[in-house]
């Protein structure tokens, strides 16, 4: 297992500009990793309230946008919240709705066998609470 922090870009083949954000990259099978991270969520008494299927419907509408470019073989982002941890952010300052739900994102380059899963950082202070909750969810997602 790599950890990645990105502060800029997150590079798989191509950068994207993106918030700051902490990714760790794996050579397990994607659906494992998949299997694992909904494991891993689920096993915290939390449900997934979503599952964007990003990498197909980049791919699916890359014709109509004028592009020839692949990005990922496989990405998807897993939306859910926690009620606990949530109240407890949003009563020390009610703008943490801004980072409600919280994801995780599980992504394959095309050509590689390494799979990248990660998050968005969160600010200092208490938000830390929610940046712990995702980067134990991602790491046992990925344990060997």
């Amino acid at each position: 297992m790599k950890q990645l922090i990105t502060a800029a870009a997150l590079t798989l083949g191509t950068q994207a500009a993106a918030q700051d954000m902490v990714s760790y990259t794996t050579t397990l099978p994607y659906d494992d990793v998949i299997f694992g991270l909904e494991s891993a969520i689920t096993d915290r008494g939390l449900v997934i309230d979503h599952v964007s299927h990003v990498g197909g419907m980049l791919e699916r509408t890359r014709a109509d946008v004028g592009s020839d470019i692949v990005l990922f073989s496989q990405a998807q982002v897993f939306s859910f919240c926690s009620a606990k941890l949530s109240r407890q952010v949003m009563e020390a300052d009610p703008m943490n709705i801004a980072f409600c739900p919280y994801g995780i994102f599980v992504a394959q380059a095309p050509g590689t066998e390494e799979v990248t899963i990660g998050f968005r950082a969160f600010p200092e202070g208490e938000m830390e609470v929610i940046h712990s909750l995702l980067d134990g969810i991602v790491q046992e997602a990925i344990e060997e």
